[in-house]
């Protein structure tokens, strides 16, 4: 019986950003965005929306604090909650999302109620948080290797999105604008975490089919939100 050997680093990591295309910045939405052709409506669609998505991102990485059993893993991802949660209230990622929300049009009682957010949305992004809490943490840490694509597109969102909608200012993208560095820091550090822990071929392929999966989750939700402002 042959044995499939793993696949070498540089293999390994070709074949997690091959997954780059299916990342949903090419997704009809958010090139609609880009190009300034969404309605108020649309962009209040999808602030309220992907809120829902920023409010799972600490549980996603506190999920995965408790299924790693290694001390050193788990320091490095505690740095991920209080990013988004805030050191104290009213700090964190979260709260920059809050500030977009509103600079968009939207009330924050209405965002926290999370009245408009989409089931497919809804289904999506709780299927992720599923996939956290149940699959090993290795595979849970994959799938956020999205963190490769994001920093080039935050780059260019903030600076179409200042060129096309007028009642944006600079200071409402303070999500993106702290985030593009970031970003790139925690995509290269989880890509080494991934590369350095998936050692057999089994491992790197459910690596890749975990960032497939989160791929998925985030085009599927442009896809909810795309059809529920077509339905308003």
């Amino acid at each position: 019986m042959s044995t499939v050997h793993p696949m070498s680093p540089a293999e390994f990591t070709g074949a997690l950003r091959g997954l780059a295309r299916r990342y949903w910045g090419s997704h009809p939405f958010h090139q609609r965005m880009h190009a300034g052709e969404l309605t108020e409506h649309e962009l209040k669609l999808w602030a309220a929306n992907r809120w829902y998505y920023q409010c799972v991102l600490p549980r996603k990485d506190a999920a995965i604090i408790s299924n790693c059993p290694i001390p050193e893993i788990r320091r490095i991802w505690l740095d991920r909650i209080v990013y988004h949660d805030g050191a104290v209230e009213g700090e964190g990622g979260a709260e920059r999302w809050l500030r977009l929300c509103t600079a968009v049009g939207l009330d924050r009682t209405e965002v926290l109620d999370e009245r408009h957010v989409a089931p497919g949305v809804r289904f999506a992004v709780d299927a992720y948080l599923t996939f956290a809490r149940t699959k090993p943490w290795v595979e849970a840490v994959a799938s956020g290797l999205t963190e490769m694509f994001a920093g080039h597109l935050m780059q260019q969102r903030v600076a179409d999105v200042l060129a096309n909608y007028s009642w944006i200012s600079h200071a409402d993208l303070a999500y993106f604008t702290n985030r593009i560095d970031k970003v790139s820091g925690e995509g290269k550090d989880t890509l080494d975490i991934v590369v350095r822990h998936s050692v057999t071929r089994e491992q790197q392929e459910k690596a890749v089919s975990a960032l497939s999966f989160k791929c998925d989750v985030l085009w599927s939700m442009l896809d909810a939100i795309e059809r529920a402002a077509a339905k308003e």
